[in-house]
């Protein structure tokens, strides 16, 4: 079982001291793993009423990769992981470029996590197309593994063209790529291209075990091995103490989670954020959910 914590920019922001302490502090108490979201716009609330509780232009966001590149230089051991970058929204061979660099210089540190958003207003920005965002991804996985895999790549696809052309520097391994998103076609999407699933929808229970034997089953028809295809979920300290999440890691350990990563922000769904936001708030939660369950890893 992997641990990993969430890097809670939104509330800590991120000036470069901040970051680097923060990155420092969880490798040095065991963390396997730093996760960071992704937003490259956020919207003026005051043009929108009604845009309710999603991410808006006040919400503070690093650009993983530039973040990574950083907090690569200032770590040993720990991994990094994006969760998840809004991968349709982006020009793959760019994105192909940046985790190859990202990968070379944190010495095979990153683990990929994309999904296909939800805001059109960033798919409009960033002059992609919003509506066919869930196909073109199949697409953009295929072009990245392909660029990651091979000096030259001659691709035709219906979305990406590369004439006999390739990235440099390649990656030092085969970068692993996660999906974030809960529909069935997301699901199905997993289990013929991911490495793993990371799943916020359900908590540990009957619904979500349902969904991670739905996938499982998906695996099989695709002709792969289910135990290839990991599961990582968000737990928070916000509510509960040390004995709660105990149970509520072990039952995700028995649902067959491979990855746990703390996330104290989050407050959708199951999710229920901690009070705090500052620097100390945050740090005392990491070390007392990894000094609750230490044993249990």
């Amino acid at each position: 079982m992997k641990l990993g914590i969430t890097l809670p920019l939104i509330d800590i922001h991120g000036d470069p001291v901040t970051v680097r302490d923060f990155a420092q502090a969880a490798e040095a108490l065991g963390y396997d793993h730093l996760g960071a979201p992704d937003h490259v716009l956020g919207v003026n609330v005051a043009s929108r009423p009604a845009w309710g509780a999603r991410n808006t232009s006040k919400d503070f966001f690093h650009d993983p990769f530039v973040m990574f590149g950083f907090l690569s230089a200032c770590t040993k051991r720990i991994e990094f992981s994006t969760q998840v970058m809004i991968l349709a929204q982006r020009q793959t061979a760019l994105v192909a470029k940046q985790a190859a660099s990202l990968d070379v210089l944190s010495g095979g540190r990153f683990r990929f996590g994309i999904g296909v958003g939800w805001n059109p207003v960033e798919y409009v920005g960033l002059n992609e197309n919003f509506h066919n965002r869930g196909k073109r991804s199949e697409e953009q996985v295929q072009v990245l593994r392909a660029l990651w895999s091979e000096p030259h790549v001659t691709f035709k696809g219906q979305w990406h063209t590369i004439d006999d052309a390739g990235i440099n520097p390649l990656p030092s391994r085969k970068i692993p790529l996660w999906f974030g998103g809960h529909e069935d076609i997301t699901l199905r999407r997993i289990a013929r291209l991911g490495d793993g699933w990371i799943m916020l929808a359900h908590p540990a229970g009957p619904a979500a075990n349902a969904e991670f034997s739905k996938l499982r089953g998906y695996a099989k028809e695709a002709g792969r091995d289910p135990n290839s295809i990991g599961l990582e979920v968000w737990v928070s300290t916000g509510e509960g103490g040390p004995d709660d999440w105990r149970k509520q890691f072990q039952a995700w350990k028995d649902a067959g989670v491979t990855h746990i990563t703390v996330n104290s922000t989050y407050g959708r769904g199951p999710h229920k954020r901690i009070p705090g936001r500052t620097m100390s708030d945050h740090m005392a939660a990491m070390q007392h959910y990894r000094v609750a369950v230490a044993d249990l890893l």
